[in-house]
């Protein structure tokens, strides 16, 4: 089972994605954070194996959480999945370690098609 752990500043946009990710079998949400200290404790906790980063969180900076996963010592997938999609953003997200992107305005199916994608690998072990 993939652990997704959601990091986004709207209740709106995470109840959203919750309910996509619901119907992937291979895929269970384990926690929400609406800033990134609390995601740090809630993904550490949780054990997740894969993150949705927002970039604009309440109070903290997207980028920081990307960069801080990317420097840690378990490795965990990070999607960012945000409305500042510029390639200067894209690049950026990039830049800090994160493994996907997506325009949440436009995006939003790729990103779980994504997310279903590595969750079947994972469940038959075709990637770490």
């Amino acid at each position: 089972m993939l652990k997704v752990f959601l990091v986004e500043d709207s209740s709106p946009v995470r109840l959203r994605l919750a309910a996509l990710i619901k119907p992937i079998a291979e895929a269970n949400v384990v926690g929400e954070a609406e800033d990134t200290d609390s995601a740090l404790t809630g993904i550490a906790n949780s054990g997740a194996d894969l993150v949705i980063v927002d970039l604009r969180l309440a109070g903290s900076d997207g980028l920081e959480l990307v960069s801080h996963l990317s420097h840690g010592t378990r490795k965990v997938i990070t999607i960012v999945l945000t409305n500042y999609s510029t390639q200067a953003f894209r690049a950026a997200s990039f830049a800090a370690g994160a493994d996907y992107f997506f325009d949440k305005t436009s995006e939003f199916d790729l990103a779980r098609d994504t997310i279903a994608h590595i969750a079947r690998a994972r469940s038959d072990n075709i990637i770490e």
